[in-house]
């Protein structure tokens, strides 16, 4: 076989005239053999040279021009592929745009040698052949010709001149944008325009535009609303993913992958792992990546190149080899995540413009000519969704996604009903139409590119913080009128159940049925959500709602909301108005807050009370807790299901429906004084707007005489009313609303006939269904933005926005995300937030429209960056920061809720014996040896073993860096619930790893470890369906072994149970962040103390931890009011339950320094094994919220200036709570959210403080402590303390040697004179006998006495 022989185009290349050409002719004097990589190709060689490779491989490449210049000149594109004369559907579409500014030419250059490169390793090289086969690649090498002309090489900053069109216009300022208006003619930008109409004709799927400046990739969004210069991080809804995308180039790029570009103009500029938000690095309106995203179907991100804009031609060879790779590899990502067709089932026919829907991510793409999709997503698991306008929605849940090649996923879609009620065949050419008519093009001021056959011509998907939503859209004669509701009857509670779980099943991809609670004989709270993403909170998307029939027998809101159900349901993606309602609201409508009243009213009741109250014979309406009236009637099911549901969702309008009257009723509905009266809010003005928004659409309210019969004196002015000036109302849900969440609710009385009948309903209809949809419209008043950290540009959760003027504040949702609803005109609005400064803007709020307006705060005591003063930075892994994004993921908006989704698990649902429970903890250590350990903790009284289970991916060694969380349960062995969850849980877990890359993560970088069964003993004993029976609840010595949890010895009685000291073994192992203790016999959490204390050291971060899990739970923010024995719910400090000492959670403490909750699954302590799945459910997002929270706080190292790690210091935080430094010097202690003091204390240090900021959706806060020797002794400093020691000290000895010589000297002295007294005793003894009676002293003091003072003394006591 003869070698195969490669000749570069390059070499080999001839001119020829393009027949579009603005040129008078070609250059054909390149001859073989040129150096290619040394020189640039101006206009005329690149035509040539593009018409060159097309005669030359015609078979896999074709040339076109999608438009010319300002000065003539053709935008070439370069389609790649096999047979590319056809179009196949089969085959995703990429494209390359270079060349945008015309004096960033690097991009030019390289896109002509991938040209080359692809065309001349076609059949050659497998993974060449493979992309160009498999891929429809377009290449545009340069989209500013006259641009490129100007410029002049070696230019490395670039000129106005060259960057700009021949128009002077920057065409990447110059595209349609989401956040202000782009006035750009056509005869200014023809580029701009053809662009925009090849970018919605060819439905590309992912996109780069190549420029040059610095070297990075950048995603969007480009710009943000308040179009901060730099520093503002605008997130898309696939931020994620261009994140990932950014880095595929970025890594395979030598000088973009180290984040330093180190250009000579800016040689301090970095980007972490060299990729950058377009927004954060500075704000490019009109860019034409952005465009792609809204507007196109298309993923683009921007790459910039090189540090030189125009470098010498001798660089082109090592630009092109830097880039080659990154170039491929990004190309390549075109064919991950998801790939398919929708089809027609009753001709198998592809359907065009069909909504690919994902759950969780708020950005929609439509199918293809064909059907066909490509929706690119990382790899996971997700709920995907097919919509088509006539046909019945399908959903495909728990969608695997692998890395690598696309999961193919096929929809085959059926004719819904409403499509044969209204008397439309559905075809694919009807279903077509009307998305068209739904659809609109982007708005903006320019001017909208002609329609083209292929061109799409739709609005980009519904996003809170892109653009707000526009005015109702007057139907024009293409548009088929909505279709009304059918159903007008009266529904009692089966009736109205089965209508709701009708089209909660027939719209899946809108409707989303619920129940909040239930009343007091058991029947369900239903609230019915629709919205084009129905089970999550979107970011900027407001909540509304509407409640009726809270008074049972006032049944005209009920069967309105019902009908209001079926419209909404029936028009979405035939009405503009209600798929833009639906699209850009979230609506709640819970048709019956009383359905016990409703069962026993009687139809044609005018004004009777049978059926207002509820079982219990109380007014739902006189229940809420009031500002002025002391509420002393028992809180009624029914409140408590509310309150908890309207404290659970961000609620921004509602409005609650009556009957009796006919008048929309505001804030306030009393007063202090109890009398009639005007009782005004503070938002008088706003509520007086939105009132007469819902009354002047009703002529009969908005006349002001609604019941001229039966209250001929009545009047309301213009159909509404204060609350208080018509009667009083204390204890109303409308005030409560107000007062105690974000949400502004009227109460509207929709007739005079409470109970009316049946025949009289579609008149009802009739009155109010513009009303109730003009009302909807009003949450889109006033204004809304996003409160963020300016330097992370994560969303900060419960932040205060405040009206001056207003004495009315509202607080932001999870992600940072708020509304507040105002009268058009000029306000001062200030955003404050713990930890952070406040932030003062002005904002004018106009009449038909929401006003954005977005914060950044920066933390306090942070610099003019938002960054916080620290020491040296730590040592860090390079995806620290992509995990921080992933624990903000998680913990803001609906990333859990995704993680829950997208892990859903199929059992049965049993209680284990203790046997059993061993087996099981076996079986996962057997099956997941590589990231599980088994140990023996002890044995109980009986014997029998107690089993912690551990969870990591290296669970044989110490990682004293990674958070380890504890969970136990069966304290308590009647109480097995906590069992079986903690093994379903590490079931899960080990299920899933490897698999679902957040529960991998999570395992990876957390040590978890489970404790299911403390008591086997008392468990073996206890009896399943028994509620409230204490049998084994003790362990088999009768010990509550919650009571035997004591620090000192000398505070036992007698000696602690085995079980007990077992525990507390594995309490006291350091360095354990987080603990979670599940028992039964109630539906609450709480948190130390059990035993009576006055204060809690720390009880606000315990209480946040107790408040996290509630928080998760769908029904633990106020418990269950029927526990028997208990009224308590929702969060409590233990001791305010049931006081006691020596429980777990107060050792756990105090003793091993780890906060401890105990959270209470459920009212019966030992329910039927049926309820166990339920039970699973409703504490799996909580468990995980647990691992979520294990990561927050504040850790760090302590070490000394040598950076050896100091074991055993300890952390003090404000002054109180206390933790330990373990191996390494590692410390991580939870904090409530905001600013907290920190100080480091260790044996021969200096202490050190530091400031430090938790917040609640950011992992933790991380400082690195180096500690200076201690140099003070006694206060003083050391060198002081030593000298003075030493002079001391040489003082000392000169005294003692000073000393030394007296005493020795007197000594010798007195041994002289004694020597001299017993020499003369015989002479002197007669002498000494006459002369006794004498003094004695007197005759020695003669003869003998001493020089020395106390030799007197001292002879005379020999003498003697």
């Amino acid at each position: 076989m003869e070698p195969h022989i490669h000749v570069s185009l390059f070499c080999l290349f001839i001119g020829v005239v393009s027949p579009r050409t603005a040129e008078a002719s070609v250059d054909t004097r390149i001859k073989p053999g040129v150096n290619n990589y040394s020189k640039y190709y101006n206009y005329s060689e690149l035509t040539g040279l593009l018409q060159t490779m097309v005669n030359t491989y015609p078979h896999i490449s074709n040339l076109s021009s999608v438009g010319r210049s300002v000065q003539g000149r053709e935008l070439w594109v370069m389609r790649i592929t096999k047979d590319p004369n056809t179009d196949d559907p089969g085959k995703p579409r990429f494209k390359y745009v270079g060349n945008m500014h015309g004096d960033e030419t690097i991009s030019r250059q390289v896109l002509v040698y991938l040209v080359d490169y692809l065309l001349t390793k076609y059949g050659e090289d497998q993974r060449v052949t493979e992309l160009v086969n498999t891929t429809d690649i377009y290449i545009m090498p340069s989209m500013n010709p006259d641009g490129f002309e100007k410029s002049v090489e070696g230019e490395c900053a670039g000129t106005d001149e060259g960057r700009l069109n021949a128009r002077k216009i920057d065409l990447n300022r110059s595209f349609p944008d989401q956040f202000e208006e782009t006035v750009v003619t056509k005869e200014d930008a023809p580029e701009v325009w053809s662009i925009i109409q090849w970018i919605l004709a060819k439905r590309f799927v992912l996109s780069a535009n190549l420029h040059g400046g610095t070297v990075v990739a950048s995603y969007p969004f480009d710009d943000s609303a308040n179009h901060q210069i730099e520093g503002s991080y605008s997130r898309s809804d696939d931020d994620l993913l261009f994140r990932y995308l950014a880095r595929v180039y970025a890594k395979n790029h030598p000088v973009m992958r180290t984040g330093h570009p180190n250009c000579p103009d800016n040689p301090d500029e970095s980007f972490e792992e060299g990729i950058t938000n377009g927004a954060r690095w500075y704000d490019v309106p009109g860019g034409m990546q952005d465009f792609n995203y809204l507007h196109g179907n298309c993923l683009e991100i921007t790459m910039e190149l090189s540090c030189c804009k125009y470098p010498p031609a001798s660089e082109l060879r090592s630009e092109w080899d830097m880039n080659r790779e990154s170039l491929m590899a990004y190309m390549e990502m075109v064919h991950i995540g998801l790939r398919g067709y929708v089809t027609e089932a009753n001709n198998g026919s592809g359907l065009p413009d069909v909504r690919i829907v994902v759950a969780g991510i708020n950005h929609n793409l439509t199918t293809g000519q064909h059907g066909e999709y490509y929706r690119l997503l990382i790899p996971g698991q997700y709920n995907i969704s097919a919509i088509a306008p006539g046909y019945t929605t399908q959903t495909v849940h728990n969608v695997l996604v692998t890395k690598g090649k696309a999961t193919e996923l096929n929809f085959t879609v059926t004719p819904a009903p409403s499509a044969l009620v209204s008397g439309v065949p559905v075809t694919t050419s009807a279903a077509t139409s009307a998305q068209s008519t739904a659809q609109s093009t982007a708005q903006s001021s320019t001017p909208a590119p002609e329609p083209t056959p292929s061109a799409e011509n739709k609005a980009p998907a519904s996003s809170g913080n892109r653009s707000d939503p526009p005015p109702p859209p007057t139907a024009g004669p293409e548009v088929s009128p909505p279709l009304m509701p059918q159903d007008f009857r009266h529904h009692n509670y089966a009736d109205m159940e089965l209508f709701l779980r009708r089209h909660s099943v027939e719209f899946p991809a809108i409707a989303h049925l619920s129940s909040v609670g239930r009343s007091v004989q058991g029947h369900e709270l239903y609230v019915m959500v629709i919205s084009d993403n129905p089970t999550v909170h979107e970011h900027g998307e407001p909540e509304f709602k509407y409640v009726g029939n809270m008074h049972g027998n006032e049944v005209v809101g009920r069967e309105l909301l019902l009908n209001l159900i079926e419209y909404l349901c029936r028009n979405y993606g035939n009405d503009p108005e209600v798929t833009q309602l639906v699209n850009s609201t979230r609506i709640h409508i819970m048709p019956s807050m009383n359905p016990d009243g409703y069962e026993v009213a009687r139809e044609g009741d005018k004004q009777g009370y049978l059926g207002r109250n509820n079982s219990n014979n109380f007014d739902l309406n006189r229940n809420f807790p009031d500002q002025f009236v002391n509420i002393t009637e028992p809180r009624q099911p029914e409140t408590e299901a509310v309150m908890s549901w309207l404290e659970s969702v961000p609620f921004v309008l509602s409005a609650n429906l009556h009957g009796g009257s006919l008048v929309v009723n505001y804030p306030y509905d009393d007063d202090r004084e109890g009398v009639s009266q005007y009782s005004k809010c503070p938002d008088d003005e706003i509520f007086h707007q939105v009132s007469r928004a819902y009354a002047q659409e009703n002529a009969l309210m908005h006349k002001g005489h609604p019941c001229e019969m039966l209250y001929p004196e009545e009047y309301f002015g213009e159909g509404i009313t204060n609350g208080a000036n018509w009667y009083n109302v204390p204890g109303g849900m409308q005030d409560w609303n107000y007062l105690n969440t974000n949400c502004f609710e009227v109460t509207i009385e929709l007739g005079c006939v409470k109970f009316p009948w049946e025949k009289d309903l579609p008149k009802y209809w009739d009155q109010n269904q513009r009303s109730m949809l003009q009302f909807i419209h009003q949450v889109h008043r006033g204004v809304k933005g996003t409160v963020s950290d300016i330097h992370t540009g994560s969303g900060i959760p419960d932040a205060t926005i405040r009206v001056e003027g207003i004495d009315h504040n509202v607080t932001t949702a999870q992600t940072g995300d708020y509304w507040r609803l105002l009268v058009p005109g000029t306000f001062s609005l200030i955003a404050s937030a713990r930890g952070y400064e406040p932030m003062k803007i002005y904002a004018t709020i106009p009449k038909d429209r929401v006003e954005v307006v977005d914060f950044k705060l920066s933390r306090v005591g942070a610099g003019p960056e938002g960054r916080l003063p620290a020491g040296p930075p730590p040592t860090q892994d390079p995806s620290v920061e992509e995990f921080q994004n992933f624990i903000r993921y998680l913990s803001q908006g609906e990333g859990l809720e995704e993680l829950v989704r997208s892990t859903a698990t199929e059992n049965s649902y049993r209680y284990r014996s203790e046997r059993e429970i061993a087996e099981s903890l076996r079986g996962l250590l057997l099956n997941f040896p590589k990231i599980t350990s088994l140990r023996s903790l002890g044995q109980s009284v009986d014997f029998r073993t107690i089993r912690a289970l551990e969870i990591s991916n290296q669970p044989d060694e110490a990682e004293p860096s990674e958070p380890k969380i504890r969970f136990v349960a069966g304290i308590h062995g009647n109480a097995p619930v906590g069992t079986e969850l903690l093994l379903e849980f590490a079931t899960f877990l080990c299920m899933n790893y490897g698999k679902n890359p957040a529960i991998t993560r999570l395992i990876n970088s957390t040590r978890i470890v489970i404790l299911p069964l403390i008591n086997p003993d008392g468990r073996q004993l206890a009896v399943e369906k028994q509620c409230t029976s204490t049998r084994g609840m003790a362990n088999a010595r009768g010990k509550d072994l919650d009571t035997d949890f004591f620090g000192n010895a000398s505070q036992h009685v007698v000696e602690a149970q085995p079980e007990t000291r077992a525990v507390m073994k594995l309490i006291l192992e350091r360095g354990q962040t987080l603990s979670v203790s599940l028992d039964g016999g109630a539906l609450l959490a709480t948190y130390p103390y059990d035993k009576p204390v006055q204060t809690v050291e720390k009880e606000g971060t315990l209480k946040y931890l107790a408040n996290v899990y509630a928080r998760n739970h769908p029904r633990m923010h106020l418990g269950d009011p029927r526990c028997p024995s208990t009224g308590q719910g929702g969060v409590l400090r233990a001791a305010e339950r049931q006081s006691h000492m020596g429980s777990m959670k107060d050792f756990s403490v105090d003793f091993g320094h780890c906060p401890e909750i105990t959270v209470y699954t459920g009212c019966c302590m030992f329910p039927p094994a049926e309820q166990l799945s339920t039970l699973w459910a409703e504490n799996k997002k909580a468990l995980l919220s647990m691992l979520v929270e294990a990561h927050k706080g504040v850790r760090g190292v302590v070490r000394d200036r040598s950076g050896k790690p100091i074991v055993g210091a300890m952390i003090v935080m404000n002054g109180g709570v206390r933790v330990y430094t373990a191996a390494g010097g590692f410390f991580h202690a939870l904090l409530v959210p905001g600013s907290h003091d920190i100080e480091a204390i260790a044996d021969g240090y200096q202490h050190q403080r530091q400031k430090v900021v938790v917040s609640s959706h950011e992992a933790a806060s991380v400082v690195i402590i180096s500690l200076n020797m201690d140099n003070r002794i006694f206060g003083l400093p050391r060198e002081f303390v030593v000298a003075a020691a030493a002079a001391s000290m040489t003082a000392l000895v000169l005294t003692a040697c000073i000393i030394w010589c007296v005493c020795s000297a007197k000594s010798n002295q007195q041994k002289d004179g004694f020597h001299r007294l017993r020499q003369h005793r015989d002479d002197y003894e007669d002498e000494i006998r006459l002369t006794s009676m004498g003094s004695k002293k007197a005759l020695l003091g003669h003869e003998f006495q001493d020089e020395s003072e106390s030799d007197e003394e001292t002879l005379y006591a020999n003498k003697l």
